[in-house]
C-alpha cells in the first residue's frame, strides 16, 4: 500500500511539474508578443488613444515651426541686403588653397545676396577673419577651419568652425594634398552658415 501510494504521489509530482513548465511556456512575453501586437490595430479606445497624442504632438510641433520661420524670411532678406562683408587675408592656409577659396566665397556671397565690401571705398559692416590648418591621415587630408566675425570696431561677433575631411591629392601631405574642391566646399559652407546666423540677427 505504501509503495502504491508513493508511486501514486510521484506520478502526481510530475504531472504537476509538466503542467508548471507547460503555463511557463504559455506565460513567455515571446508567446504573448504576438497576440499582444495582433490586438493593437483592432483595439478600441484604449490603443488608439495612445499613438494619436504623439501624432497630434508632432504635427502641431511640425505646424508650430513652418509658422516661426514663414516671419523672419523678409527681415532676414533686408539685413542681409544692408551687409557689407569683408573677408580678410586668410591665416595658415598656402597660397593654392587659399585663392580657390576665396573665389568661391566670392561667388556664394553673390549667390546669397551679400555683399563683399571691397576697394570701391564700401564700408565693411562685418570682416571674416579665417584660420585654417591641415590633418594628413593615411589617404585623407582634413582641413580644420575657424571663421572669426567681428564688427568694424573689431568686436567678435559670432565664430564659425568646421573640418573638411577629403581623399589625398598628388600623393602629398598637407596642403599639397588638398584639392581645390574641398576649399570651394568650405567656403560654401562658410557663407551658408554666416547667411544663417544674420537670418538670425533679424529676429
Amino acid at each position: 500500500m505504501r509503495r502504491s501510494h508513493v508511486t501514486t504521489v510521484s506520478l502526481l509530482a510530475a504531472l504537476a511539474l509538466a503542467a508548471c513548465t507547460n503555463a511557463k511556456d504559455v506565460l513567455e512575453p515571446s508567446a504573448i508578443a504576438p497576440q499582444s501586437t495582433q490586438a493593437v490595430p483592432t483595439a478600441g479606445t484604449g490603443t488608439t488613444a495612445t499613438p494619436t497624442t504623439p501624432a497630434t504632438t508632432a504635427q502641431s510641433s511640425a505646424t508650430a515651426q513652418p509658422a516661426t520661420t514663414t516671419v523672419p524670411p523678409a527681415k532676414s532678406a533686408a539685413v542681409i541686403a544692408r551687409t557689407r562683408l569683408q573677408v580678410a587675408p586668410i591665416v595658415g592656409a598656402s597660397v593654392e588653397a587659399a585663392t580657390p577659396l576665396t573665389a568661391e566665397l566670392q561667388t556664394r556671397a553673390k549667390q546669397r545676396g551679400i555683399t563683399l565690401a571691397g576697394s570701391a571705398g564700401q564700408t565693411p559692416t562685418h570682416v571674416l577673419k579665417g584660420y585654417f590648418s591641415t590633418m594628413s591621415e593615411g589617404k585623407d587630408t582634413t582641413v580644420i577651419y575657424v571663421w572669426d566675425v567681428y564688427d568694424p570696431a573689431g568686436n567678435r561677433l559670432h565664430r564659425i568652425n568646421g573640418q573638411q575631411k577629403a581623399p589625398s591629392v598628388n600623393g602629398g601631405e598637407g596642403w599639397a594634398a588638398v584639392a581645390p574642391e574641398t576649399m570651394q566646399a568650405i567656403a560654401d559652407q562658410t557663407i551658408d552658415q554666416f547667411a544663417t546666423w544674420l537670418g538670425g540677427q533679424a529676429g
